[in-house]
């Protein structure tokens, strides 16, 4: 087949995909969870690089035995990390693979016209 038929081809499936309305919904959808999200941990990540810089004395409050603020707070980071990718996981599951796989049989379908 002439590559530049395979082009137009792909071209206008991309297009087909790009303009449907489950496209935009996919985006919105994937922004809305996203953009909280990162602004809410960097937020968090943020505070305890402040914290360490400046108010070491709550940072070196033991807690139990050696273990003080900042042990907490850092291993808090790491929780927090895998939790936020575990809740992406089951959202994007719930709410974005099923948009998604209509888009890629609308793509495929589009394809072969």
């Amino acid at each position: 087949m002439d590559e530049d038929v395979v082009r137009e081809r792909d071209a206008r499936a991309y297009d087909a995909v790009h303009e449907a309305s489950d496209f935009t919904e996919l985006k919105r959808r994937y922004r809305n969870f996203v953009v909280p999200w990162t602004i809410a941990f960097m937020a968090w990540y943020l505070a305890y690089v402040a914290c360490n810089n400046w108010a070491r004395d709550f940072m070196g409050t033991e807690v139990i035995g050696n273990v003080n603020v900042a042990l907490l707070f850092g291993l808090l980071q790491f929780l927090s990390t895998f939790v936020i990718a575990a809740l992406y996981g089951r959202f994007a599951n719930r709410k974005l693979d099923p948009l998604a796989s209509g888009l890629n049989a609308k793509y495929k379908r589009e394809r072969r016209r």
